[in-house]
């Protein structure tokens, strides 16, 4: 085996782990969503149709669904379907990839599994969203006028500026290993619509609906799964007597 094919396989050996290493530098902050609360998913559902729904796709989920979050179709249509559409419907955009790669640098991803995909060392892929949607700040090097600490130099703006208000980078002073250092974090210099407690709440609510689309089957799978171990459990006093009935003459 020649050097420069050694090379090439440990590269690639080596690429997963620099890219996991990449993504876990930053410290994500906990989630605060619960998918049992399918009030917080209704508004995190309405949160995604009118936010998210423009660029990114959802081509894995169809609306009626959403049932199982509480709301009946005719709720469904009224309210979160704006394309003229049937519920029984995908989340489709119309906005062609080309035309958003030639905008954005780079065509906006499906977000049906975005909250799997993003899971890490670091956290969970609802920590990492939750995190993302709270640390975009005014950057005027960016072509969109937005950068964000959890993910630099990312293509998307700050859809949800008009509710958090515009962040800027401003040096906090820290202390690590005994010492203080200045390090820059986002803090906010023109306010939103929503106070920062209401934005992290209305964050969280989006986040929770993005983590349950990602598999609507959770709970029913959960819930069919304690089902299964309850009858196992039931099954094991019959099993064992009908073990002793067939094997008495032996023992």
């Amino acid at each position: 085996m020649t050097t420069a094919i050694k090379k090439i396989i440990f590269a690639l050996l080596l690429a997963p782990a620099l890219a996991f290493a990449a993504g876990d530098h930053v410290k994500l902050d906990r989630a605060p969503i619960n998918p049992n609360d399918n009030a917080s998913l209704q508004r995190g559902a309405a949160l995604f149709v009118n936010y998210c729904l423009n660029c990114h796709s959802a081509n894995y989920m169809r609306y009626n669904r959403l049932q199982d979050i509480g709301l009946n179709d005719k709720e469904i249509l009224d309210n979160l379907v704006f394309s003229g559409g049937k519920v029984g419907d995908l989340m489709k955009i119309a906005m062609d990839s080309n035309d958003a790669k030639a905008w954005f640098g780079a065509a906006p991803p499906d977000l049906t599994v975005i909250a799997r995909s993003r899971a890490s060392e670091a956290g969970s892929g609802a920590d990492w969203l939750y995190t993302y949607l709270r640390t975009f700040y005014r950057d005027s090097s960016r072509p969109s006028g937005w950068n964000n600490t959890t993910y630099p130099n990312v293509g998307m703006p700050h859809v949800l500026w008009e509710l958090q208000g515009e962040q800027v980078m401003k040096a906090n002073q820290v202390r690590a290993d005994g010492h203080m250092k200045s390090v820059d974090k986002p803090a906010l210099d023109k306010p939103g619509k929503l106070s920062a407690l209401d934005y992290d709440r209305t964050v969280a609510d989006l986040v929770n609906y993005m983590v349950y689309m990602g598999e609507p089957a959770a709970k029913s799978r959960k819930t069919i799964g304690l089902i299964v171990l309850g009858f196992l459990f039931l099954l094991i006093p019959l099993v064992y007597a009908l073990k002793k009935e067939f094997w008495r003459d032996v023992h």
